[in-house]
């Protein structure tokens, strides 16, 4: 025998008030770390290719650029800092700009030649110039003539 139960759509909303509200503060702040309880943003970057490198760049404002970390393991390229926590002892009337810890990782799909990767910090943007490895770069091959006679 079956039994029917009926549906309540707007008693039932608020089983997701919960769910919707965690959902949207991840998508403005980050991800928290389950473990610590730390929150950590992700740091919004852009990223290109050509031929020979892979171009990187973030806006850290307020960072020091000795604070920021960067690793390339295997083709993952990391980067993690901490923008400096707002004043103390002040009254804002606004106060939006996140303050803690960020990070990003981002799989290049591609091997670099680390030995050359240089970071350059100029206005609060981070670039990044990762070389390509010789052996994926694209090589041109010329065509030379042969006489027939």
């Amino acid at each position: 025998m079956r039994t029917l139960t009926r549906w309540y759509p707007v008693r039932n909303m608020h089983l997701m008030h919960e769910p919707m509200d965690q959902m949207i503060r991840m998508a403005e702040y980050g991800w928290s770390n389950q473990d610590s309880g730390e929150r950590v943003v992700r740091l919004p970057i852009d990223a290109y290719s050509t031929d020979m490198e892979i171009i990187v760049t973030a806006a850290l404002a307020g960072v020091i650029p000795e604070d920021v970390e960067i690793t390339v393991e295997g083709d993952n390229l990391t980067i993690r800092g901490e923008i400096p926590e707002a004043l103390e002892n002040v009254d804002y009337m606004l106060n939006e700009r996140y303050h803690g810890p960020f990070s990003r990782t981002l799989q290049l799909n591609t091997s670099v030649d680390v030995e050359h990767i240089k970071a350059n910090f100029d206005s609060g943007v981070l670039t990044l110039t990762l070389p390509k490895s010789e052996e994926v770069r694209p090589k041109q091959i010329t065509v030379t003539a042969v006489n027939a006679k």
